[in-house]
């Protein structure tokens, strides 16, 4: 079977969200391309020449350079698949398809935030998301779903998709994200962002549906009440700027928090992997999350996560989390001190819960399951 695959976000240089998805799901499609028991050939449609980061090429693997810098798919890949009789199937990881093709599809829709919360969207990228996603779930013949949160939503909102809709989660590098990180490479990451306390780690793009503004207005409190004693710890937001963020600087201004809260802006996975390591905890009380790979990578380094209620985490984390309701900040605040004020014994059980749990996720079974679907589509 020949499989097409949409690399363009896979290959941008600076990786977040679908993008580092897209990366590791297509580097695990690669690894299983060369076992024996697998003899699919792939075709991975790119922008530019430039690999940044994917594996290369094989007899197996091949990349096809689709050149052009706006409306990509409708320039480029559209005219590229209409003519196509060799591709079996193609695959998106994002929510959007070639609305025109000759073969059977396949996308990954993330979330539907967007319906949810449109007032925290930039009008152009909401409607983009509203429209176009709607076309995918229509014209494709499965879809993957990151969590059986997001399946919930895609079936509540497009009834007729409910029979092709299928979760697949994420997976975490553990050969990457694990406890054995060195306490060297924490020391100098700590030290280059000037962390010099004990710190809670914000790790994601600045965006409204993070709810950054319910942390620091969370944080802000228990700085300011002498009775909870956490002058001892720092606020350390780390990621690149999204959309809407204004808000969160003004805020951390206005509480006069500016050697309180450390902004990292967007970092590599490096710096990544020592923040997780070198934090108390992670939160995140997003209003909503498709899954929260964030969540998994930092409980994979064994490091504690306060996470939301609402969406996909409490299917992430499970059990080794601790949750709070991302529309009070009084929870949020709560959720802090539970585990700023764990005895050693009560902090490394629930590191052994993060491990632990953490374990069942890998990108190897993603690939292997949506691999799957793949050859199923080409079937119907």
């Amino acid at each position: 079977m020949i499989i097409g695959i949409d690399g363009s976000e896979a290959n941008e240089v600076l990786k977040v969200g679908t993008s580092e998805y897209a990366f590791q799901l297509l580097n695990a499609l690669y690894r299983i391309s060369l076992s024996e028991k697998h003899s699919h050939e792939f075709v991975i449609f790119i922008k530019q020449g430039e690999i940044n980061g994917l594996p290369k090429e094989n007899k197996h693997w091949h990349y096809e350079v689709l050149p052009s810098e706006s409306l990509w798919i409708f320039k480029k890949l559209i005219p590229r698949l209409i003519f196509d009789k060799k591709l079996d199937v193609f695959f998106s990881p994002t929510h959007y398809l070639p609305v025109i093709t000759r073969i059977p599809q396949v996308c990954t829709i993330h979330d539907l935030g967007y319906l949810m919360f449109s007032e925290q969207f930039r009008r152009y990228d909401f409607w983009q998301l509203k429209y176009w996603t709607a076309i995918s779930i229509y014209i494709s013949k499965y879809i993957i779903a990151v969590s059986d949160s997001t399946k919930e939503d895609i079936v509540r909102h497009y009834p007729f998709a409910s029979e092709k809709v299928k979760t697949v989660y994420h997976g975490v590098d553990h050969q990457y994200f694990n406890e054995n990180i060195s306490e060297n490479l924490v020391r100098h990451v700590k030290n280059k962002y000037k962390i010099d306390k004990n710190y809670i780690l914000y790790l994601g793009t600045l965006k409204p549906s993070k709810n950054i503004e319910g942390i620091v207005t969370a944080f802000s409190g228990l700085i300011k009440d002498k009775n909870v004693q956490m002058a001892d710890y720092q606020l350390v937001i780390a990621g690149k700027k999204g959309w809407l963020y204004e808000e969160v600087f003004q805020l951390v201004k206005k509480n006069k928090l500016e050697d309180k809260v450390i902004f990292t802006d967007y970092i590599s996975q490096e710096d990544k992997k020592a923040l997780y390591k070198g934090a108390r905890f992670l939160i995140s009380p997003s209003f909503w999350e498709g899954f929260g790979i964030h969540v998994l990578e930092s409980m994979a380094c064994g490091t504690p996560v306060v996470v939301s209620k609402a969406g996909s985490l409490k299917e992430v984390a499970g059990d080794a989390g601790v949750y709070v309701d991302p529309n009070n900040t009084d929870s949020i605040a709560d959720g802090i001190l539970k585990v700023a004020r764990m005895t050693d014994s009560e902090y490394n059980i629930l590191k052994k819960k993060c491990t632990k749990q953490a374990s069942a996720f890998t990108w190897e079974k993603a690939a292997l399951e949506t691999l799957l679907l793949l050859e199923k589509a080409k079937r119907i």
